[in-house]
């Protein structure tokens, strides 16, 4: 059944060979195939069979398969025209990794429309019911998220476990209409980055971090979105010299936000009258909010409390702690496919599924798996919980 012809669109084939700037030689030779062969895909007169187009969409094109099922290219933003505050030098710097998940980003935004026949079901989206300007203060930002999403901090200190903290934040901001997946960026400097849309607007963690960067990347994502602007949390925030304007006002309070809405300000003031800045300390008020222990010691930095010179030598001496722990293991496939899906996305799948409203082969291109792991992934169905 996989030699079967697969009737692709020739126009999307084309499409997908320019943009990756290549020629059909190229495409030919790679495929090792006439360069005729690649000619009759792109007229028309001919298509690949299911592995030949498994091959172009993930090994040469750089891809997601279900794109070369649409009716007519995607009109894709430049990362330069969805991220307006990152400096062009800083785009120019993206590695192919970088640039394929921003692509890949584009096209499952793609499949949520296409999925949810063009309307988002949750019951309330946050970027359409908040949207702030590059004025507002910070205490009314983070007031104002917390107060939608109804998490307060007594439910935020009940959380057992950082696992169980990302679980429940990604809940949240996915029941009020933001999608959020999870890739391993292979590069740590970028931690996250999101697409504005009104009806499906996404969020992309790198799960190659801590958990606890993942939170903070959700949230700094988060704030872009209720700019009205998509955007990228770096590691190294030096850029932000560069801005001006509207843009460096709105990346300083992404970066405020997330810091401040996950530690907030007048309870951790009333947690430090009395300690010192040990690193003790620092654990305990990092376990006790779920948060990094990078984020509570930038807060001591921000009030004086330890110089710039302790704060760099401490992060660093964290890196490598962190780096030495990381096993480098593959884990379980399914599970971590499971993890970057998500449950929302992945129910949601398997419901058109169910519903008869795509074929296996169209639920496999959804979640970018081949046929053969469908069962994989259904079970994950039944084994709530993933993050």
């Amino acid at each position: 059944m996989m030699k079967e012809k697969i009737p692709v669109n020739p126009k999307i084939l084309e499409w997908a060979r320019k943009s990756a700037g290549l020629q059909m030689m190229d495409v030919a030779e790679r495929m090792k195939k006439d360069e005729n062969t690649i000619i009759s895909w792109e007229r028309g007169d001919d298509s690949p069979t299911y592995i030949q187009l498994e091959k172009l969409a993930y090994q040469i094109y750089k891809r997601p398969l279900a794109l070369f099922f649409f009716p007519e290219p995607p009109l894709e933003e430049t990362p330069e025209q969805s991220f307006r505050t990152l400096p062009e030098y800083e785009i120019e710097m993206m590695s192919p990794r970088m640039r394929y998940l921003l692509k890949q980003a584009y096209a499952m935004q793609i499949n949520l429309s296409e999925l949810n026949f063009g309307v988002n079901p949750a019951e309330r989206n946050i970027v359409k019911d908040l949207s702030f300007d590059p004025d507002t203060s910070i205490t009314t930002l983070v007031s104002s998220v917390r107060e939608y999403l109804k998490i307060d901090l007594e439910t935020q200190f009940s959380w057992r476990s950082v696992d169980e903290a990302l679980k429940a934040w990604r809940f949240a901001v996915e029941s009020n209409g933001i999608s959020i997946f999870k890739e391993a960026f292979k590069d740590e400097n970028f931690s996250g980055f999101c697409y504005y849309d009104k009806q499906f607007p996404i969020i992309f963690i790198n799960n190659s971090l801590s958990k606890t960067r993942q939170i903070f990347s959700i949230f700094h994502e988060l704030s872009h979105l209720l700019f009205g602007i998509g955007g990228v949390d770096t590691r190294n925030n030096s850029f932000i010299n560069h801005l001006k304007g509207n843009d460096r006002k709105i990346e300083i309070l992404c970066n405020r936000f997330a810091g401040e809405f996950l530690v907030p300000e007048a309870d951790f003031n009333s947690r430090i009258t009395t300690i010192g800045t040990s690193e003790k300390t620092i654990n305990d008020l990092a376990e006790k909010y779920r948060v990094s222990r990078e984020v509570i010691l930038r807060k001591f930095l921000d009030r004086k409390m330890i110089d710039a010179k302790y704060y760099s030598q401490t992060v660093k001496k964290w890196e490598i702690e962190r780096k030495k722990r990381s096993s480098g293991t593959g884990g379980d496939y399914f599970a971590t496919k499971g993890a970057y899906l998500g449950n929302s996305y992945l129910e949601l799948a398997f419901s058109r599924y169910y519903q008869k409203r795509i074929n296996i082969n169209q639920l496999a291109d959804y979640l970018g798996v081949k046929v053969k792991n469908i069962s994989g992934m259904e079970g994950l169905l039944y084994k709530r919980g993933f993050a």
